[in-house]
């Protein structure tokens, strides 16, 4: 080795949220963990990333491998911060977007409004071209027409384009053609084809996918490149992998394809960290609880497994037909608004008091009661907040609950701080159960598995309404999402066309068609340098009963069993998730799916023996409980302090950097080889 030559030790990953940018790294030689936590820039994300790393103190050089999630992509899609942009459709489709489909998740909520389009009316432009379902040109392409939209785009300033014609699925042919014309006007100018986007039937959401990930491409082209650069400006020579929503990483250049591919990434990260520990904890099912400043995020472990969905969407009314995990998010967080109906009833959000001016207690011109208000007032959480970084001003905190909550319910303080948090701790618990529900193979001793900076002062309150037996808080609750980061591996999902009902399928053309996605899939991986033996191939069908439009993707093998096996497990699938079974129904395949996974070396923790003893408090202070219904003496530690094996006894308070754990009366958490604390009920 060169004398200045240094050891790529770390794996390093990060997480931009909307208030606080977290980052990981593990030490690869000593297995030790790193965290640290800066707040986020919201006009220069990559700030908060460079200052992030800066905090953890280590040399880039040393560093291997750089995974990262954010929310600049979720941000856009909510804020519709767009740049100027077009679409172009088959003659007589431009308002497929805007027409959907005809349905509504909820069809007695006749009130529920549809967001516009995120491309106007009047930026949805014509084209004459035809091609039917089975890839046969009707109409061919009108090149003229095509050249003079490359013309008015380049006059009109637009940036971005996304290309949808009816049937592309089958043949590309036309879209390639329309995407070349305006390339050889405008080089520069970013463009998703719906062919490339999303290879399948049902147009609307095709389009609407191709439309999302255009609107996003000229932003994250734009900051990966930068972030990039800036990484290779501080010494890192490594590759640089973008989280995505279905659970993986690929690499910035295919991010920078699939853009849309990003939104929902630090959930993701969340939901893969929850795996991980779910796992570690040596268990099969799990609920994964992230609460933070302004909602919650709910995901299911089912049989060691994150639950992946086909079809998701940031905006109602704007499907996303990319592999997502499976979530539930209610408004629900520390910022979380408490306010009195009509009715005199006392409601918990969905409405956040945000990080400006934040909670009452922050001192900062905030006048509505939060949740983060009235833990402060019950004792729950102390003076100051994120080492020191915030100081919360009691006053503040018990005005707030008493102009807004107390005085209108003619309540105490003290009650109506217990409200508040009640009724907090009922929404989230309302919103497991429901998603419990609809998953009814779920353990019913499945754990919850609790993170997010505010998600620790809740979980036994929800636990206790779930009936859950076991609470898991990891060792840093506030970094959860960015350690997921560093535990996926390289995922990505292909899928195409296959339409025939069971009964008509031809083996032969069933396993060209897999091995032609196969190949893809190995030369897609090898380009990112992923050598064939660390190569997973994983294949599955959709599938349905005839005339359905509601789908499952059932995993298949290989071999002249793999179609009958298939049908076993829709069948039993169907009827674990619809409560219904029609074993004389015709069943029909219309999609092959492939999820290739490159297997990246895995992480390595350090396990800490177990030796116990006595934890030592480092102070008392009074805290009111839901079970005393008034302050008492409670003793206060710092997690940094607890060593595996120690056991704290409710009532009590773990306080650390990133989040504050309560332990009420009756309660126990007792300190994992891993440092986790798992709190259950005292026997």
């Amino acid at each position: 080795m060169a004398k200045n030559e240094k050891v790529l030790r770390f794996r390093l990953s990060i997480d931009v949220g909307g208030t606080f940018t977290d980052v990981c790294a593990i030490d690869e030689v000593t297995s030790q963990l790193r965290t640290a936590k800066v707040p986020s820039s919201p006009t220069d994300p990559l700030t908060s990333v460079l200052n992030a790393i800066s905090a953890l103190e280590i040399d880039l050089a040393e560093v291997r491998l750089v995974t990262h999630s954010t929310t600049i992509t979720t941000n856009a899609l909510v804020t519709r911060d767009f740049p100027p942009a077009a679409m172009i459709t088959t003659s007589g489709f431009r308002d497929v977007i805007e027409m959907r489909d005809g349905t509504q998740e909820d069809v007695w909520d006749s009130f529920r409004e549809v967001g516009k389009p995120y491309i106007p009316r009047r930026d949805r432009y014509e084209i004459s071209e035809r091609i039917d379902y089975s890839g046969r040109v009707l109409t061919p392409i009108n090149m003229d027409q095509a050249h003079d939209l490359a013309q008015l785009f380049t006059k009109r300033g637009i940036k971005t384009v996304a290309i949808c014609f009816l049937n592309s699925y089958a043949n590309a042919s036309h879209e390639r053609a329309m995407r070349e014309s305006l390339l050889a006007v405008a080089p520069e100018m970013e463009i998703s084809i719906s062919s490339e986007i999303l290879p399948g039937i049902n147009e609307y959401e095709r389009f609407s996918t191709t439309v999302a990930n255009a609107l996003l491409a000229a932003l994250v082209s734009s900051y990966i490149g930068r972030l990039d650069e800036a990484l290779r400006n501080q010494g890192y020579c490594g590759d640089l992998l973008m989280m995505h929503s279905g659970g993986g990483s690929m690499t910035a250049a295919l991010a920078q394809r699939l853009p849309l591919r990003l939104a929902a990434s630090s959930i993701a990260g969340g939901a893969m960290a929850a795996k991980y520990i779910a796992k570690q904890c040596g268990f099969q099912d799990a609920i994964a609880i992230d609460m933070g400043g302004t909602s919650t995020d709910i995901t299911l472990i089912m049989n060691g497994e994150v639950r992946v969905v086909q079809q998701w969407c940031v905006e109602y009314g704007h499907p996303i037909s990319f592999p997502s995990v499976e979530l539930a998010t209610i408004g629900s967080g520390g910022g979380t608004i408490a306010w009195v109906d009509k009715a005199d009833a006392l409601r918990s959000g969905p409405h956040s008091a945000g990080a400006d001016p934040g909670p009452a207690a922050y001192g900062r011109g905030g006048r509505n009661a939060t949740n983060t208000d009235a833990n402060f007032y019950l004792g729950r959480l102390g003076n100051v907040l994120a080492g020191g970084a915030i100081t919360l001003n009691a006053k503040d905190a018990e005005r707030a609950i008493t102009d807004n909550v107390a005085d209108a319910l003619e309540l105490s303080v003290l009650d109506a701080a217990l409200a508040i948090v009640q009724v907090a701790d009922a929404s989230t618990a309302s919103a497991v159960r429901l998603l419990r529900e609809a998953r009814r193979s779920l353990s019913a001793s499945a754990p919850l598995i609790v993170f997010g900076g505010a998600g620790p002062l809740h979980a036994v309150a929800v636990a206790k309404e779930l009936n859950a037996p076991l609470v898991i808080v990891p060792p840093h609750p506030g970094n959860t999402s960015a350690l997921g980061c560093l535990l996926v591996n390289i995922r990505h999902d292909f899928t195409a066309m296959f339409q025939s009902l069971v009964s008509g399928i031809d083996p032969g053309a069933l396993e060209d068609q897999f091995a032609s996605l196969e190949r893809e899939a190995r030369e897609r991986l090898a380009f990112e340098g992923i050598p064939d033996q660390q190569i997973l191939l994983e294949r599955a069908v959709n599938m349905r009963y005839a005339g359905q439009w509601r789908s499952l993707t059932i995993a298949i093998g290989k071999g002249q069993d793999s179609i009958p096996d298939a049908v076993k497990r829709f069948q039993s699938d169907y009827q674990s998730q619809y409560a219904y079974l029609n074993p004389t129904a015709p069943i029909e395949v219309y999609q092959l799916a492939l999820t290739a996974t490159g297997q990246l070396p895995e992480v390595q923790f350090r396990k800490h023996e177990v030796i116990g003893g006595a934890p030592v408090r480092q102070s008392q202070r009074p805290v009111a409980f839901d079970e005393a219904g008034d302050f008492i003496a409670t003793d206060i530690y710092s997690r940094s302090s607890l060593s595996a094996g120690m056991i704290v006894t409710g009532p009590a308070v773990i306080e650390q950097l990133d989040t504050t754990v309560l332990i009420p009366p009756g309660f126990k958490a007792q300190v994992d080889e891993w440092l986790n604390l798992r709190v259950s009920e005292v026997p």
